[in-house]
């Protein structure tokens, strides 16, 4: 396949991202295995660097979109941006050290327990219904920013869906709020990898544009999507892409593909 083919392959899998991404996160699941095809001779740092430029992309037009159409309370998305930015840019730092294969098992309970919780409580995120208050609710705020930012810059894919699962079954946010505010960390965490990767001259530049006006475009319809249609279709959405994630993590643990 040529070299045309690929970058045009590549745009389709980010502009799937990216609509993916704002709805409820997790576009790297299907960015990253889309770059590990495209790019077989690419170094593991270079498909992360060039997934983050094309995602950074896509996630400030649903940020944005969210941010004026939701408006979340800026005293829980700052605390929460600052510290995933700090803890994603812990993990990019180390990224290049933690073979992809320590992951994957890991990812794979978390989204099965996550899928689980989310269909057997039908109720759960139609409504804002915090569960923490003032200091409290801060530091779940923070620690949730911290430890999913630096999973991020370690390596990514479900990142999004992990934001707004914690969201809604730890803090108590609907399905739309917490998409909002996990569209913002994203955003974050995103930055802090770019910087750390950059400065390594990681990025495949030619690829990364592509992908990123794809992405931007996924981005942007899938935030105007889920504002319009509201929790319930976000959260009919998570659960399919939550299932399409175990499908896809389980045949790769597994060795089924």
């Amino acid at each position: 396949m040529d070299d045309t083919a690929v970058l045009a392959l590549l745009g389709l899998a980010a502009l799937a991202a990216g609509f993916v991404d704002a709805v409820v996160g997790g576009g790297g699941l299907i960015q990253l295995p889309a770059l590990l095809l495209g790019m077989p001779n690419a170094a593991p740092v270079q498909i992360l660097a060039t997934n983050k430029i094309a995602a950074i992309s896509g996630t400030t037009v649903s940020a944005a979109t969210y941010y004026r159409r939701i408006k979340p309370d800026p005293r829980t998305f700052l605390p929460l941006m600052a510290l995933a930015f700090v803890g994603s840019a812990c993990g990019a730092a180390v990224a290049s050290q933690i073979p992809r294969e320590a992951f994957e098992p890991i990812v794979l309970v978390a989204l099965i327990v996550v899928g689980a919780y989310v269909l057997l409580k039908p109720e759960l995120g139609e409504q804002t219904a915090l569960r923490f208050s003032g200091h409290r609710h801060l530091a779940a705020a923070m620690g949730t920013g911290l430890l999913i930012g630096f999973y991020d810059g370690a390596l990514g894919p479900g990142t999004g869906s992990f934001f707004v699962f914690t969201l809604v079954g730890l803090m108590g946010y609907s399905f739309l709020e917490a998409s909002a505010k996990a569209r913002l960390a994203n955003w974050a965490t995103n930055l802090a990898a770019i910087l750390v990767f950059a400065s390594q001259g990681a990025v495949v530049w030619h690829v990364a544009l592509v992908m990123a006006v794809a992405n931007v475009i996924g981005g942007y319809v899938g935030a105007r999507t889920a504002v319009s249609r509201g929790a319930r279709f976000v959260r009919l959405f998570f659960i399919v892409v939550v299932s399409a994630f175990i499908v896809t993590l389980s045949g790769q643990v597994f060795g089924l593909w």
